[in-house]
């Protein structure tokens, strides 16, 4: 044989060897994960998600104490901390510390949400959200509060529950000096403030500043009460009427009025009623000189003027 023979002959076996070569196409997720599932197009990047089932963490914060698998999780975690956020969103102006939590908010402006739950019909525009989402469903909630026993299906429901315990309200409203555990309930609060109620009921007409409050009041037409007390069988369209009720019964945070000893679940309850005890009738009506000794006393009857 010779030696073009030898050479033609070597190309032939080598395209041999790399055609008996399982073939993969580009982009293709072939290297997957025993633990989970997730594929992977590139062997080394299946190696670094796996220290992820690991559990050790190696890389440490040392302004928080976070841990962290890689060292690339630490780096990005620590800019947190600089304060800086130079990326900054062109619809509304918030700002992010990373490229990446920026291109992700972007995708709230779009309007779409192309991921959506096969038992509820509730759509996400991430997928992270739906997968969030599932877990509601699931039922199971492993993480409970040690001080009050509430059980959570997320860890960071449980962290923000946890404040309210503290005691710590450090947003408050600059218009009637409220304060609020969380930034998001002082700006639901300001809603109150803004006089804009966007949300109608279509049954009665009554109008909500949020969404929420809309949803939670179309419950009482359906005259369901499904929340019912332990104690005393009362029962609530509401669970949240229904957890404040219980205070009654167990003693916590219950409110005492001082001048006939009655107990009242919120503090708003308790000022109302305290107006029974004064002689007072400070609130007048401006269109037949009527006095009331409550504010919601002569809203009530100011009614009786818009009907005629």
């Amino acid at each position: 044989m010779t030696s073009t023979q030898k050479d033609q002959h070597g190309a032939r076996s080598q395209r041999s060897q790399e055609a008996d070569k399982p073939h993969r196409r580009k982009g293709e997720k072939t290297y997957s994960c025993d633990e989970c599932g997730k594929s992977f197009t590139r062997a080394e990047t299946l190696k670094t998600h796996q220290l992820s089932h690991s559990g050790v963490k190696p890389y440490s914060c040392d302004l928080c104490g976070k841990s962290f698998t890689l060292a690339g999780h630490l780096k990005t975690h620590q800019l947190i901390h600089s304060g800086v956020k130079a990326y900054s969103c062109d619809l509304c102006g918030k700002s992010f510390t990373r490229a990446g939590d920026l291109k992700t908010h972007q995708l709230i402006h779009s309007g779409v949400k192309a991921y959506n739950c096969e038992l509820c019909g509730k759509s996400f525009t991430l997928a992270q959200s739906l997968k969030r989402h599932h877990l509601f469903h699931s039922g199971v909630k492993p993480y409970s509060c040690d001080l009050c026993g509430k059980s959570f299906t997320q860890a960071g429901d449980l962290k923000t529950h946890q404040l309210i315990h503290s005691g710590v309200k450090p947003y408050s409203c600059e218009l009637c000096g409220k304060s609020f555990t969380l930034a998001g309930h002082l700006k639901k609060h300001q809603l109150i403030h803004s006089g804009v109620k966007a949300h109608s009921c279509e049954l009665c007409g009554k109008t909500f500043a949020v969404n929420s409050d809309l949803q939670g009041h179309l419950v009482s037409h359906s005259g369901i009460k499904a929340y019912s007390c332990d104690f005393c069988g009362k029962s609530f369209s509401n669970k949240h009427y229904r957890n404040i009720h219980l205070r009654i019964h167990t003693g916590n945070d219950v409110y005492c009025c001082d001048q006939c000893g009655k107990l009242f679940a919120t503090d708003a309850q308790l000022q109302r009623h305290m107006f029974s005890h004064t002689e007072e009738r400070p609130y007048k009506c401006d269109l037949c000189e009527k006095t009331f000794k409550a504010p919601h006393h002569l809203k009530r009857h100011q009614q009786i003027h818009t009907r005629k």
